[in-house]
């Protein structure tokens, strides 16, 4: 008996070729709806309307073409079972041998209204497609008997498999079957998330889902984890791609599991300056912290005093620039080993003098504020999930403490050390001056650990210069510390039981303390 096809794709990449060569080399009979119909049609390949082999009309508007006995009889049955047999038989149902379906474009509708900053509720609801995920169910259900395709880039590989085989082979169709249900799973939490969002409070960043649903596709086995014996994949979340996903290599050896988590932490501080009104800025990182963050009229100058920071540490480093890379810039970033770069562009002069670097990872992402609105970490038995720590409490609503009031250029210090002192592991302090980092503390487990660390990075350099905490300070200890240093100004969030007396001691000893009422713990 020839075998019979059901074709009926949203998206229609490759799908002429596909049928042309079913219909010509494998013979196929082909049926298909609406807007596929009308593509085969055109292209001179014989077809038949789904609405005339099941003698049903396409109705509500399109809304119902596939959901029919003949259609779902025709992909459940099983051939093995004489009773589906007869029943194929007595109510004139051919048994389908190959499904080819994809779905509305649901993902990138509301990825669209998303860039335009609408929210068009009906006209996402019309993109939920209802008929093909129920044929991609039954068929992958049913791989046993046929074989389901939901993506243009399976084509070649099916009929690969009918010339060497004469049929797909078991294991082909139960792979098939695997990907059709994790992008219907994949589907079903987009609308979701969306239907979750758009029935939100004003405030979505505030309220999280009572059922967090995640699913991704895997971008890229990675050679391995953290450390060699640790396994990793990539994965890709969303459609369009969006992100890391979505940003361009332009040199350098493959990415890795830690590449990719120091540059989602080099990105996340080099958005702290990715406004247009801010000045160029350089974030160097490793394991995660910063290890030299600067700020300067022009970008070759601000990776320069970002790598003078802590030109030691930078060695093998992350580097994020908040401007595309120029030639000066580029230079620069040859003289010394680095893991990756990544910035909003690259001209073509300062890619081929990066060449000369050709080991370096060189990432453009123009979009550089873009990031996930929901944090995750794993634990036994689940998961937590928080919403991203994206506030940043204006200058203005800060509380000045002391006696001495801090000059404008001194508040300006104030603010670019507490925004990267944010991006620092907990126990955090950062000591700046010149709208460049001196004195890194990172992840110590007393604060006055981490306050010893910065300050004696800065060595003479703290004199004059700001501090800044990711948490106050339950002791006076760390600023009489400071003071000693030289340390002209402090920022903290405050909040201690013993503020009073961190308070009074910046006013014995003349230093400017600011209270911004937040904290940045990052653990």
């Amino acid at each position: 008996m020839t075998r019979l096809a059901l074709l009926s794709v949203s998206d229609k990449t490759g799908l002429v070729e596909f049928a042309q060569r079913l219909a010509n080399e494998f013979d196929f009979e082909i049926i298909s709806s609406g807007g596929t119909a009308a593509t085969l049609k055109a292209a001179g390949i014989p077809v038949v309307k789904v609405s005339d082999y099941t003698g049903a009309p396409e109705i509500l508007g399109g809304r119902v073409k596939t959901l029919h006995p003949r259609i779902h009889g025709g992909i459940l049955a099983r051939r093995d079972l004489e009773s589906d047999r007869a029943d194929l038989a007595a109510n004139h149902i051919r048994p389908i041998d190959l499904v080819v379906v994809n779905l509305y474009p649901f993902e990138q509708t509301i990825a669209d209204q998303q860039q335009r900053g609408v929210t068009d509720l009906a006209a996402a609801i019309e993109q939920i497609d209802i008929g093909g995920p129920a044929m991609l169910r039954a068929s992958a259900k049913n791989f046993a008997h046929l074989t389901v395709l939901c993506a243009p880039d399976q084509y070649e590989t099916y009929l690969s498999e009918l010339q060497l085989h004469g049929e797909p082979t078991l294991a082909f169709r139960q792979a098939c079957a695997l990907k059709v249900f994790a992008l219907t799973a994949s589907y079903d939490q987009a609308i979701a998330h969306y239907l979750d969002r758009v029935s939100a409070p004003a405030a979505p960043s505030e309220t999280l889902p009572k059922t967090l649903l995640l699913s991704g596709r895997e971008k890229q086995t990675l050679r391995y984890g953290e450390n060699p014996h640790q396994s990793a994949i990539w994965y890709q979340s969303g459609t369009p791609p969006t992100g890391w996903a979505a940003a361009t290599q332009l040199q350098g050896k493959e990415l890795s599991y830690n590449n990719l988590v120091d540059l989602e932490a080099a990105r996340q501080i080099i958005a702290e300056f990715a406004s247009p009104e801010d000045e160029p800025a350089a974030a160097i990182l490793k394991h995660n912290n910063p290890c030299g963050v600067a700020q300067a009229k022009d970008i070759a100058s601000a990776y320069q005093k970002a790598f003078e920071a802590d030109s030691t540490s930078a060695f093998g480093g992350i580097v994020a620039l908040n401007r595309p890379i120029d030639a000066a810039t580029a230079q620069a970033l040859t003289q010394t080993f680095l893991e990756c770069v990544v910035a909003p562009g690259c001209d073509a002069e300062a890619e081929a003098i990066l060449k000369a670097k050709g080991k370096v990872r060189v990432m453009v992402l123009p979009d550089l504020l873009s990031g996930p609105s929901i944090t995750l970490k794993t634990i036994a038995g689940g998961f937590l999930a928080q919403a991203a720590d994206e506030v940043l409490t204006p200058p203005s609503a800060w509380q000045i403490v002391t006696q001495k009031q801090p000059a404008p250029d001194q508040f300006a210090e104030m603010l670019f050390a507490w925004k990267v002192v944010k991006h620092v592991k907990s126990n955090a302090i950062v000591v700046a001056a010149d709208r460049t980092t001196l004195g890194v503390g990172a992840g110590q487990m007393n604060r006055v650990g981490s306050v010893k660390i910065a300050l004696e990075q800065a060595a003479e350099r703290a004199k004059g210069a700001t501090l800044a905490s990711d948490g106050f300070f339950p002791f006076d200890d760390s600023v009489r510390a400071a003071a000693a240093a030289g340390i002209g100004a402090i920022v903290q969030p405050g909040g201690s039981l013993r503020d009073a007396d961190s308070v009074k001691a910046a006013d014995e000893l003349g230093i400017v303390m600011a209270l911004t009422q937040t904290r940045h713990f990052l653990h």
